[in-house]
């Protein structure tokens, strides 16, 4: 099992990193991304991955980040996309649930595709963000299409949007919120995604799936979301596992 997208470098788990660790091998989660934010969480998303076998990092500027951000922080970034350990950009896009302004958004959308072209021409993958943005993020990512491949983290759009990206060649992350008893959408995505384009993750320490929902999240409780994922597919636990690691093999090019 894997955790295709978690926050290691967060204030809330970085202490215990190791405790982390070992709670994710014991329940049999064995491989992880662990995705920066900005270009400081990117630098320790970076050294967190050297500590650890099969942990890898992403490095990017997510749209909640981007106040104060300059030609400095993209080079950094930009920089940091050299280290063996980097498999992927992100976590880059947009988010218009915390920002209405025009002008932000406007922003937000620049350097979502600065970092789509740094992506291209470094060869990587990006992790996405896109929240209350989808219509956007479709018509950017139309525009300047991933050349390596991408996947919508957490994923929350309807099925139907779904179906808009998947000739983008996009893969879609599913996190805790698939075990919400009354989260309908994201239930009825996971139906509509195919299986050689679906991720599990995290996204910890937020997230937690039920029975942990309100409590801080962490990379073992990947088990009850991939089983909650084979359930609502109709294929078995192992079927999924086997999937989920080709999936996560094929974008990332990695061995899981």
């Amino acid at each position: 099992m894997l955790d295709s997208h978690c926050h290691w470098n967060d204030e809330a788990l970085y202490p215990i990193r190791k405790d982390v660790y070992r709670r994710a091998l014991e329940a049999g989660v064995t491989s992880f991304l662990v995705v920066g934010w900005d270009a400081p969480s990117s630098q320790k998303a970076i050294e967190i991955a050297h500590e650890f076998p099969s942990v890898y990092a992403a490095v990017g500027i997510h749209p909640e980040n981007l106040e104060g951000c300059d030609e400095d922080d993209l080079e950094t970034i930009r920089r940091l996309s050299f280290d063996p350990k980097v498999v992927a950009i992100g976590e880059i896009g947009l988010d218009y649930h915390w920002f209405s302004e025009e002008a932000i958004r406007q922003k937000q959308k620049e350097w979502f595709i600065r970092q789509i072209d740094l992506a291209n021409e470094r060869g990587l993958p990006l992790s996405i963000h896109a929240r209350d943005a989808a219509n956007d993020t479709y018509e950017i990512l139309s525009h300047h299409l991933p050349k390596a491949g991408a996947v919508l983290h957490c994923y929350s759009g309807s099925p139907e949007m779904l179906e808009r990206f998947l000739p983008l060649g996009l893969f879609f992350g599913f996190d805790g919120p698939i075990t919400y008893r009354n989260a309908l959408t994201p239930k009825a995505a996971v139906v509509s995604c195919p299986l050689d384009r679906i991720l599990t993750e995290t996204d910890c320490p937020y997230l937690a799936p039920v029975p942990y929902r309100g409590e801080q999240n962490e990379s073992c409780h990947i088990v009850g979301i991939l089983k909650a994922m084979a359930s609502l597919k109709g294929i078995s636990p192992s079927e999924m596992e086997k999937r989920v690691a080709d999936n996560f093999a094929n974008l990332f090019h990695v061995k899981p």
